[in-house]
């Protein structure tokens, strides 16, 4: 979508709403077909925000998902009540481990079946009892996920109120009140395994396994509840498929959506009075004014358009690699197709010890040693996001996202430490590899090889995340906290603010994190049920 000159269709709106990411969208969308008038404002020249497809690789027919690129926490009710044309698609293999012990190249495969899911099991740990109690904590996560997911598009419960409906105290006992790391020691032996259940606490959370703060508890939860059952589903034609999708239903409803269109400040007070918006575009600056306005950005960003107290620090912790490959490497391990081990999550250096040593290293301001991470192949699954002369060449994407690598140690020098990084993780995936990465990665039109890197630094500059956060903040329980009542309708939304007539929208809204669309959705639902 490009910038627009067409004027204001109005001079106030019912719904002024600052952001055109994807939860902006479904904002926009279910409060212009409510029948509100609605303006989105969004700085950059398109929707979408961190949701979207590009081509980042020069003369090079493949529209990536650059930033976020799997979906879980989409809500079906969100796709079905505005009426999308929108797809994902399940992967068979959930994931794949590579292992070397007593010297042979081997590995955990969790997918394709049961039966075969036990198998390897029983390969790496030499009996059954790991994958059975593999099943008893999926099993149990699998029942709270059932409970919980339904409440995020609900008023939000208190806390005695969803303990009450989740009716299992070791489930909660488990993910609600003690650190992750007991429950993950508790029922798992192998290091191998104790790491691949850990990491759904640790992707885009800088903590440990034993964290008092539990923040790595609550990633885990985001992990484990989309859709009441966990899966993380691929986005067919891409994550901007999504959100051109919504901007679609958003301006079909009636909403209006200006790109290039920069928020410098929000005028509002504590009355239930308009607000009046403050913005930049190419040509000069204007103001619009909202009964009701709607920020769709992070706390940070929220608190300097107030002109208030500055919002809690947050720090991003993550490294985002986009690869596109002539075809995909052959593995050490020859037991598994390499369709397969990327196929799903292909976890590297991710074993639990693994994990605690490199989140050591990097919480007194190292790099990790060996960096933790893992990749995916999104064109296995959907290859609509290839040419077809890239398809029927056998052309691949790779999907990479490192952890414990928080934006502290790309202070000093973020293109060095990118790559420097960037080495030691590709290094670790070669090791399990028969062949190098380089030598399949795919050229642009100018020679480079196809792989670019994202830092917490960069994330920052490009797409404003709050010290390359990409949850905003920390992520938050899902039922409200003392002290959140009084607030009315945007209270028991979990998306009030500090002013009635100002709402949050975006991720950092109680229940935000992810693509999921659910601020969005919630604060419209706040702004209908004054």
């Amino acid at each position: 979508m490009t910038t627009t000159s067409e004027p204001f269709r109005q001079a106030a709106y019912d719904v002024v709403i600052v952001g055109g990411g994807h939860n902006g969208l479904v904002a926009a969308a279910y409060l212009a077909r409510a029948g509100k008038s609605v303006l989105v404002l969004e700085r950059l020249g398109h929707t979408g925000g961190a949701a979207v497809s590009t081509r980042p690789f020069a003369g090079v027919d493949a529209r990536l998902s650059r930033y976020s690129y799997l979906v879980s926490l989409l809500p079906a009710k969100i796709v079905r009540d505005l009426g999308l044309d929108f797809e994902v698609l399940r992967r068979t293999v959930s994931s794949y481990t590579p292992v070397e012990r007593g010297g042979r190249a081997g590995g955990l495969l969790v997918g394709g079946s049961d039966a075969r899911t036990r198998e390897s099991f029983a390969r790496l740990t030499g009996s059954d009892r790991e994958y059975e109690n593999w099943r008893a904590f999926y099993a149990t996560t699998g029942r709270l996920a059932r409970k919980v997911f339904p409440t995020l598009t609900e008023p939000l419960p208190t806390r005695g109120e969803l303990r009450a409906r989740i009716d299992d105290e070791v489930a909660w006992r488990m993910l609600f009140e003690e650190p992750l790391g007991k429950a993950v020691e508790r029922h798992f032996a192998d290091d191998v395994v104790r790491g691949v259940v850990l990491t759904d606490g640790l992707i885009g959370t800088f903590a440990d396994a034993h964290d008092v703060s539990l923040a790595q508890n609550r990633c885990f939860l985001y992990h484990v509840i989309g859709g009441g059952t966990g899966d993380w589903n691929v986005p067919v034609g891409g994550m901007g498929a999504l959100t051109d999708a919504l901007a679609g239903a958003a301006r079909a409803a009636g909403a209006e959506i200006l790109t290039g269109h920069e928020a410098l400040r929000i005028d509002a007070d504590a009355t239930a009075a308009p607000a009046e918006v403050r913005f930049r575009t190419a040509t000069g600056e204007g103001a619009v004014a909202g009964r009701t306005v709607l920020v769709n950005a992070s706390p940070r960003a929220l608190a300097e358009l107030l002109g208030g107290a500055p919002a809690a620090p947050a720090e991003g912790a993550q490294l985002k690699v986009n690869m596109l490959l002539r075809r995909l490497p052959r593995l050490r391990d020859t037991s598994v197709d390499p369709r397969e081990a990327f196929g799903g999550t292909f976890h590297i250096a991710e074993g639990y010890e693994q994990l605690a040593r490199a989140y050591a290293e990097a919480a007194t301001g190292e790099l990790p040693s060996v960096p933790p991470s893992e990749i995916y192949c999104h064109s296995l699954t959907d290859p609509s996001i290839l040419g077809p002369e890239l398809v029927a060449r056998g052309y691949q994407t790779l999907t990479l996202f490192g952890l414990h690598t928080p934006a502290r140690l790309f202070e000093k020098d973020n293109q060095g430490a990118r790559g420097v990084l960037l080495a030691g993780t590709l290094a670790q995936l070669d090791a399990h590899l028969a062949e190098p990465l380089t030598e399949c990665l795919a050229l642009d039109a100018d020679g480079r090889p196809c792989i670019e890197a994202k830092t917490p630094l960069d994330l920052d500059r490009e797409l404003r995340l709050p010290g390359g956060h990409i949850f905003h903040r920390d992520l938050s329980w899902p039922y409200a906290e003392e002290g959140a009542g009084g607030a009315g309708a945007a209270g028991r939304w979990g998306v009030q603010t500090a002013y009635p007539n100002v709402l949050l929208c975006g991720a950092g809204a109680v229940r935000g994190g992810g693509v999921s669309g659910v601020p969005g959705h919630n604060a419209a639902m706040a702004v209908l049920g004054r």
